[in-house]
C-alpha cells in the first residue's frame, strides 16, 4: 500500500505516518520506484496507537509499548502493565482535580489581594 492509502484506511494523515515511522513507532517500508510501500501490518500497529492516543498514552509510553519490555513478553501483559501505570497516573490527576475543584470553590471575602495573601500565609503557619 501506499501512504496515502494507509492514510485513508487508518484515519491517520500520511504526515502522522511518517512521523511514527521517524519515532521508531511504525518500521522503516520498503520503497518502490522512491515510494514508500507498506503491508497489511502497517493498519495494525496504527489501530494499536489510535488505542493508546484514546487512553491517554504519550508517544514515549506507545514506543515502550511496542519495544519497552523484554523479549517474550505477551502483548496483553505488556497493556495491562501499562494501564496498570495509566490509572495510578489518572487516579493522582483525579485527586489533584478535586482539591483544586475545593480550592476553587471556597468563597473569597477579602478586601484585596493583600489580605488575601496574609490569610492564606497564616493558615500554612497553622500545624497540620
Amino acid at each position: 500500500m501506499t501512504i496515502g492509502q494507509v492514510a485513508k484506511e487508518s484515519g491517520f494523515a500520511a504526515s502522522a505516518i511518517r512521523y511514527y515511522e521517524a519515532n521508531g513507532i511504525l518500521p522503516r517500508p520498503s520503497r518502490v520506484s522512491g515510494q514508500r510501500r507498506y503491508d497489511a501490518s502497517t493498519l495494525a500497529r496504527l489501530a494499536v496507537v489510535e488505542r493508546a492516543q484514546a487512553c491517554g498514552f504519550s508517544l514515549a509510553e506507545t514506543r515502550q509499548l511496542f519495544f519497552g519490555f523484554r523479549q517474550g513478553v505477551a502483548p496483553s501483559e505488556r497493556w495491562q502493565t501499562m494501564a496498570r501505570r495509566k490509572i495510578a497516573e489518572l487516579d493522582e490527576l483525579s485527586r489533584k482535580i478535586a482539591a483544586t475543584r475545593e480550592l476553587l470553590a471556597r468563597p473569597c471575602a477579602c478586601a484585596d489581594l493583600g489580605e488575601c495573601g496574609r490569610r492564606i500565609a497564616a493558615k500554612k503557619r497553622l500545624p497540620g
